[in-house]
């Protein structure tokens, strides 16, 4: 299980190598495997650890080198339709399950995220499905919580339509222009450890807050 953890740390860290070392390997077929990381990341509640901003940024950094098979122009509507995807079966298993995910406790469904998810939505409202995409693990459950509550799924589409495009374009367009500057490629992973911190901070933040305010209390 160390061992596990160790690897799967080491991919986070170094993405840009190991996706790399995919291209190389398996050539058009990475796109396949950038599809399926981005679909689960926020496809399953099970699978928010996975790799999605600095995936994008790393996708958008190998797909600027010459030499390889990658294009920031296929990779930016194949992983929008990914993302808007994995939202879209997350809504329906929340609406399957519906607000018994609130009385019982599902093994494999972390309460904690799911509380700070809800307690997040009733404070931001339809606009979480779009602010989540660029929050880690909250973006996983959003459009679960969205499932199981009241939204309906016009709206729902709306709002994950938007926040696929900005996230996805975003972060790809970003790895794309400024990930083969000498200085980004010389401290890669002290970029990715930046773009994972920046992208915790508002739910640090918001757990800092809410610690202040029972202190008061």
């Amino acid at each position: 299980m160390i061992e596990l953890l160790k690897n799967f740390l080491d991919i986070i860290l170094h993405i840009d190598v190991h996706l790399q070392q995919w291209v190389t390997e398996y050539q058009t077929w990475t796109y396949l495997i950038l599809f399926v990381i981005i679909f689960m990341e926020t496809g399953f509640v099970v699978t928010p650890f996975l790799p999605g901003d600095s995936l994008l940024f790393a996708a958008g950094t190998v797909a600027a080198m010459d030499g390889n098979p990658l294009s920031v122009a296929y990779i930016i509507p194949l992983l929008v339709g990914a993302a808007f995807g994995g939202d879209n079966t997350n809504y329906f298993i929340g609406k399957l399950l519906g607000k018994t995910v609130y009385e019982k406790n599902y093994r494999l469904i972390r309460r904690e995220y799911l509380d700070k998810t809800h307690a997040f939505y009733e404070k931001h409202g339809g606009k979480t499905i779009i602010i989540a995409r660029f929050m880690p693990i909250i973006r996983t459950f959003a459009p679960f919580v969205a499932g199981v509550g009241t939204m309906s799924y016009i709206r729902f589409i709306s709002f994950s339509v938007a926040g696929a495009i900005l996230w996805v374009a975003s972060f790809s367009i970003a790895g794309y222009f400024f990930g083969n500057i000498d200085f980004v490629k010389k401290n890669f992973t002290i970029v990715i450890l930046a773009i994972i911190f920046v992208s915790l901070l508002p739910m640090v933040i918001a757990i800092v807050k809410k610690s202040m305010s029972k202190t008061k209390a």
